[in-house]
């Protein structure tokens, strides 16, 4: 039906007959010659339909709407000088058409495509229409890339691809999981899996070697800009590895990804441990793209004559007092904006923010009475301020500190604009703690399944449970988990012993997870991996502002499929096959 592609007319063809289809992206009637933007997957060129070339092309040209399925038969020429367009690939030749075919008519738009300020509603109401524009296509031509690239660096790597089930059992740890209720077992169900976690290990024990598979993964949680209840992970597995050749073979990985895709990054990424992530930034996924780092000054706030800093100070363990310094910050933010900067932290909990401005004179500021010159000079050295230096601190319980002053410094950053956006800056942020507390219950913060860090004995010691290290590690790319992984327990001892500490009694261990629990019983090897959130990888890649945009056919924030109106309702015919009865529709 055609002989090129729209992208490949250019100046070799003048002279040459040549059929192109695509879409009308736009129609110009000049009184006599009828231009036509053809546009195909990638690519715009410029039709002539003139009647002194074909009366019958142009009689078809009048009848031309936007968006109408054309095929165009003509010769190429060169648009002459002064008539070019320097935006377009095509843009200094067109096609003077002797022969129209309008393939398909079309109604008339919901919205213009392309156009940015449309409803995101009635973009994904109308999901194909927004796929035909440019940018859309350039990100999905991109994430092929980066899937064939994933594909062939791990087969150089010696993995192989195994697709492990989709209809899998409930183990609910940490999201909620999607159920499928069972026709034929009455009353039971099947969840879709939030990761292949449990069969890569059990491939491990199986003995192939090296894992992978670009997965479907489902989780039923409270969605934001970066999730979806369905996405696509890359999932590797490895054994007879420790953390470095799992790190190795992930760098390898995602440094071919990027370079297949355009992109110039290292080999080797830094690297920061989770507790100085966490001291530094606020945060285990900090944004390496600019400095504004926490420094600790709990120590000097001890002298402090203000009572409320001093017995914050009295516990170094539970407590933090943190300092945030920003170059030129007297001279970039008024003392208005300081003392609002008070309001925005109280949003995440915290009672005040504190501030010293640095001026010729030494450290000014409405606090700076309650401190001895001594202590204001070790602040001074300690946070290594200059003169147009302003100085933060939060003081209080160390979570909640190092939560809001993390979010502060991400805050300071883009109101001062000095975030590159052409910039990658990887992290690897290795040695999470193995469990923490929430509500008096004790979690994992990973999962189970984790290698805890143990002793010369190999045996779990401590003196207090959340300060247990695992043997894990995430990959950061500009402040954005891009994936992460540990190493797994593969001897049935560590992991009761891990069970026993996080509640799980013998019978729900068995419960949940005997298959895998009988598995370590039969020589299952030592074995790590990680996972990469492909979706998320690729929004990072082309800068969209949305993990939707990178998925062909995304749900919303309430985890609707506005295209389809899924999820919908059943006739009852096919709820009495599953033994499901409504009770209420609850609207």
């Amino acid at each position: 039906m055609r002989t090129h592609y729209c992208a490949e007319i250019d100046e070799t063809l003048i002279g040459q007959e040549v059929t192109v289809a695509g879409w009308v992206s736009s129609r110009r009637d000049h009184g006599g010659l009828i231009f036509i933007d053809l546009r195909d997957k990638d690519e715009v060129v410029q039709l002539v339909c003139d009647p002194a070339d074909s009366k019958e092309a142009h009689q078809r040209a009048e009848e031309v709407r936007d968006q109408f399925v054309i095929i165009a038969t003509g010769k190429v020429r060169a648009r002459g000088e002064g008539l070019e367009n320097p935006k377009l690939k095509t843009g200094k030749v067109e096609i003077v058409v002797n022969n129209l075919v309008i393939e398909n008519k079309s109604l008339p738009m919901p919205f213009d495509i392309g156009d940015d300020k449309v409803n995101e509603e009635i973009k994904l109401r109308y999901r194909y229409l927004e796929l035909r524009t440019q940018k859309s296509y350039d990100i999905f031509k991109l994430r092929s890339k980066a899937t064939i690239a994933t594909r062939n660096a791990l087969d150089e790597l010696g993995f192989l691809e195994v697709e492990t089930p989709v209809l899998t059992k409930s183990t609910p740890e940490g999201a909620r999981d999607y159920l499928v209720p069972s026709r034929v077992h009455a009353g039971e169900f099947y969840a879709l899996p939030q990761s292949p976690q449990l069969f890569k290990q059990l491939l491990m024990v199986g003995g192939f070697d090296r894992y992978f598979q670009i997965a479907k993964c489902f989780r039923d949680e409270d969605l934001r800009a970066d999730r979806q209840p369905e996405f696509t992970q890359i999932d590797i597995e490895m054994s007879f590895c420790d953390q470095e050749d799992v790190i190795n073979v992930a760098e390898k990985l995602v440094h071919s990804i990027f370079t297949k895709c355009g992109f110039d990054i290292p080999t080797k990424f830094n690297r920061m441990t989770y507790n100085e992530a966490m001291e530094k930034y606020g945060t285990d996924k900090p944004d390496m793209r600019y400095d504004l780092a926490m420094v600790d000054v709990i120590d000097i706030f001890a002298n402090c004559q203000n009572e409320i800093f001093s017995n914050i100070a009295k516990d170094t363990k539970k407590n933090r007092i943190k300092a945030l310094k920003v170059p030129n910050g007297d001279n970039i933010f008024s003392k208005r904006e300081m003392k609002r900067f008070e309001d925005y932290v109280r949003k995440f909990g915290a009672s005040g923010l504190g501030y010293f401005q640095m001026k010729e004179e030494g450290l000014k500021g409405p606090l700076t009475k309650f401190f001895s010159q001594k202590d204001l000079d070790d602040i001074i050295e300690r946070c290594e301020l200059s003169v147009g230096d302003v100085v933060f601190f939060g003081a209080g319980e160390k979570k909640l500190v190092l939560d809001y002053m993390g979010r502060f410094r991400i805050h300071l950053a883009e109101l001062m604009n000095i975030i590159p956006k052409d910039k990658f800056e990887f992290l690897w942020v290795t040695d999470f703690p193995m469990f923490e507390k929430e509500d008096g219950k004790v979690k994992a913060l990973h999962h189970p399944f984790t290698m805890p860090k143990t002793d010369e004995n190999g045996k779990i010691s401590y003196d207090d449970i959340e300060e247990i290290q695992s043997i894990a590690y995430d990959l950061v790319l500009n402040g954005t988990e891009l994936g992460g992984g540990s190493i797994r327990i593969h001897k049935e001892d560590i992991q009761a012993e891990v069970f026993k500490l996080l509640g799980i009694s013998d019978e729900e261990a068995e419960a949940k997870f005997g298959f895998l629990l009988n598995a370590l019983k039969f020589g299952a090897p030592p074995h790590g991996g990680i996972a990469f959130g492909l979706d998320r990888l690729v929004m990072l890649m082309t800068g969209a502002s949305s993990i939707r945009e990178v998925i062909a056919f995304p749900k919303t924030q309430k985890a609707q499929c506005l295209l389809t109106q899924a999820p919908s309702e059943v006739d009852n015919e096919q709820l009495k096959e599953l033994h499901i009865r409504v009770r209420q529709q609850i609207k």
